[in-house]
């Protein structure tokens, strides 16, 4: 039997001035027990001006350069699909150090399994970046996937794989809407799922992040990142009022409601000078903390009584943030409908100019490519 002169898995990692974290992120990868013959490592240099390219060349197969500025994500990770070889396409973010089983487990999933299309780890619990901020985002992020095995609505490319057919049979990450870092791989994830193909989250495929996070970082990225466009997503296909759109829990919007009546009852406590609008604050916001119990004793196993209860503030924030969220969604979404990209972009996309690197472009989904049955 004559073995294919390509790889099964084809390695995308996506790097913007990544020299502080690139050497961890590929040597870990290099060092993974999957032979080095199944799988190839693609590096995407997105118009970084450090010394990126010089780093990846250390460890990559190929290299691909996006002259500058950068195009985000959504952009590279397509530009690295389009020079990859592989069977399944690995996404695995510059600041993920993946561990030595990670790539096996991925490629296991895949072969054991001809009908899944695409699936996804966890970050371990064990982050890198020391602090509160720091240690609590990593952390719950490790619990949410942990506590959510099995069948999911939606996607993780910070490590994360899909069948190379199916990821360009969908359309591919939508680098028109997604310029920047947002949710490129949840909205790829539901159309995924929407078309059919079983996505599954494998809480044994685990990863370390390096991410150090500050509280500004944090806010933003909840609110304009991930919040926002995620409500706005929800509300352009109409699902933003289904039971289980993209896996949001019934229990979590009732905690986001929950925690805005309590920012309501402050805010009225202070306005009217009357402290007893505070009971109300507290009355609201008790049951989410009740609620939110097992994520707690989580966090204080993890890292001791101090640091569970300074995350509990940050967690309440978190509802909050989805709260507003919400609200300016909702607003963006009847004021501006659809995200849409610059100006630019959108005249070269209508014209149709061919250059290097290409104009951003809507997915079109490829309609032969039906989803899979029995």
């Amino acid at each position: 039997m004559v073995k294919p002169s390509y790889p099964f898995l084809s390695v995308i990692v996506p790097a913007y001035n990544g020299t502080g974290v690139l050497p961890r992120c590929l040597s870990a990868l290099i060092a993974s027990d999957l032979p080095r013959a199944d799988w190839e490592l693609i590096v995407i240099d997105d118009g970084s001006t450090d010394d990126t390219v010089g780093v990846a060349a250390q460890w990559a197969d190929v290299i691909v350069r996006l002259p500058g500025p950068p195009h985000g994500p959504a952009y590279a990770r397509n530009r690295g699909a389009e020079a990859a070889r592989g069977e399944v396409v690995v996404f695995i973010d510059s600041d993920v150090v993946v561990h030595g089983d990670t790539l096996r487990r991925l490629a296991w999933s895949f072969a054991s399994d001809r009908q899944l299309g695409a699936v996804f780890g966890s970050y371990d619990d064990r982050p890198s970046a020391e602090g509160l901020v720091s240690r609590y985002r990593n952390l719950l992020h490790h619990y949410h996937h942990q506590q959510n095995p099995g069948p999911a609505e939606t996607f993780w490319a910070g490590c994360g794989a899909i069948r190379s057919e199916l990821f360009h049979a969908v359309g591919r990450f939508d680098e028109w809407q997604y310029p920047r870092p947002s949710i490129e791989d949840i909205e790829l994830g539901h159309r995924l799922h929407a078309a059919g193909h079983p996505i599954r989250l494998d809480p044994t495929i685990q990863c370390t992040h390096l991410k150090r996070w500050t509280l500004y970082a944090m806010l933003r990225t909840d609110l304009l990142d991930r919040g926002v466009p995620w409500v706005r997503l929800l509300l352009a296909d109409g699902s933003f009022a289904s039971r289980s759109a993209l896996n949001l829990r019934r229990r979590e919007r009732v905690f986001t409601a929950l925690m805005g009546l309590a920012l309501a009852c402050l805010l009225l406590a202070v306005v009217l000078f009357d402290p007893r609008w505070l009971l109300g604050a507290l009355g609201c916001a008790l049951p989410v903390i009740v609620g939110n119990l097992p994520v707690y004793r989580f966090l204080q196993r993890t890292g001791g009584w101090g640091f569970a209860l300074g995350a509990l503030p940050l967690h309440l924030m978190y509802y909050l943030l989805n709260g507003l969220a919400v609200v300016l969604g909702w607003t963006m979404h009847g004021l501006v409908g659809p995200p849409e990209p610059r100006p630019e972009i959108q005249a070269f996309a209508e014209v149709g100019v061919q250059c290097w690197p290409p104009v951003p472009t809507r997915p079109v989904p490829h309609a032969s490519i039906e989803a899979p049955t029995g």
